[in-house]
């Protein structure tokens, strides 16, 4: 797909490290505790950053000596800083999907009875359904044509579910209420919506946005991407979130394109835009690894229907060092301006990035239903993973 290899990371700048070795050590032990390989990061960034730019890294020879005698020779790798600037800005999406979802199935009235042919052929609520008898389908109407002019006889079906591939066959029924053949499917092929743009890279116009990925409304299962178009959004309306029921942003879409999504992830989404966005700050930023983020004071940045990205304060609370995807941290929100506006967190601010001590460390992805004054975040470590 047009942009899929394109990388989110600065140009490497190259460097060399002096090696500094204790006189205290004598020259048979240097020999054996000195690695052959050390990977040396200027910020200090732990394995999740390291992996996310391990095709930037630059390697040199260096060879180190304990009093002026040569011991061992090893090899060095200088990871760059990473930096990037944090955005807040809201962006409309235009989703379309690579095969069309099945998000609901029903039975059919016939002759035979009522029967649901997609149920009986094997297929499932969330499979993805690629092709029918050897031909590409994306859309609905592909799909409900060739039902069609099926006239009853068996369609070859290939699908996905899970990632796993797989095939069978599903024999349409002719309705008794509109005479049409049918099999029983509620297929999706796109979707809408709001979210937030965690940060931008000026260098090459790319950007990631949500903390999460673009899942169906009905299934929740991450919905395939054939192509994703970013325009531009007005916010017309904020509904203030309440206990037990999580606010919201609307807004209108506006027609012109700005930009193309080439990535859609559990931890995020991933593009390009053709202008750059109104940012939070104009300074790009370090990226803190998880290693660095600690409890207490940090800011949100998040545009709120006024055309400018504004600073928030919060806390955060607590933070999970563990497999989660999305949910690495929890906050609460601790700026009255927010909790007025909003009630805290509401829907179309996932995204909103996370900035502590002057570096950027993760992005807000969900609120928690019971209390909208808290939300969630994730590493910006496990974004930038994903974006590889």
């Amino acid at each position: 797909m047009k942009n899929k290899n394109r990388k989110l990371l600065p140009a490497v700048t190259q460097g060399i490290f002096a090696l500094l070795l204790f006189s205290a050590l004598v020259i048979g032990a240097a020999d054996s505790t000195i690695p052959d390989s050390r990977s040396m990061q200027e910020s200090a960034m732990v394995s999740g950053i390291e992996e996310a730019v391990t095709s930037t890294i630059q390697k040199t020879e260096g060879t180190a000596k304990l009093v002026g005698i040569p011991v061992k020779s090893i090899e060095v790798s200088v990871v760059p800083k990473l930096r990037l600037v944090p955005c807040g800005d809201v962006f409309g999406v235009k989703f379309f999907t690579k095969g069309v979802m099945i998000v609901g199935m029903s039975d059919v009235e016939s002759t035979e009875g009522i029967l649901n042919p997609a149920y009986k052929s094997g297929l499932r609520v969330g499979d993805t359904i690629t092709s029918l008898d050897g031909k590409e389908v994306n859309t609905v109407e592909e799909v409900a044509e060739a039902v069609e002019k099926s006239g009853g006889q068996k369609i070859n079906v290939s699908f996905s579910r899970e990632g796993e591939s797989g095939s069978t066959t599903i024999v349409p029924l002719k309705s008794l209420t509109d005479g049409k053949f049918k099999t029983g499917l509620w297929v999706r092929d796109s979707t809408a919506g709001i979210g937030t743009i965690t940060f931008y890279n000026p260098e090459n116009g790319e950007f990631a946005g949500l903390g999460h990925g673009i899942c169906d409304v009905d299934t929740g299962k991450l919905m395939p991407m054939l192509s994703g178009n970013i325009v531009d959004i007005k916010i017309t309306d904020i509904i203030r979130g309440v206990e037990g029921t999580p606010g919201e942003l609307k807004g209108e879409f506006g027609i012109v394109k700005s930009g193309e999504l080439y990535k859609n992830t559990e931890m995020g989404v991933f593009g390009v835009l053709y202008n750059k966005p109104d940012c939070g700050t104009e300074n790009a930023l370090e990226i803190a690894p998880s290693s660095e983020i600690k409890e207490g004071k940090a800011h949100i940045y998040s545009s709120l229907g006024d055309d400018k990205v504004q600073k928030y304060e919060i806390e955060i609370t607590k933070l999970f060092h563990n497999d989660s995807k999305t949910k690495n941290l929890i906050f609460r929100v601790t700026d009255s301006s927010l909790t007025e506006k909003t009630g805290g967190i509401v829907q179309g601010m996932s995204g909103s990035p996370i900035v502590q001590n002057g570096k950027l460390v993760g992005a807000v992805t969900h609120v928690l239903v019971n209390d909208p004054g808290k939300g969630y975040g994730i590493f910006i470590e496990n974004m930038l993973n994903a974006a590889e």
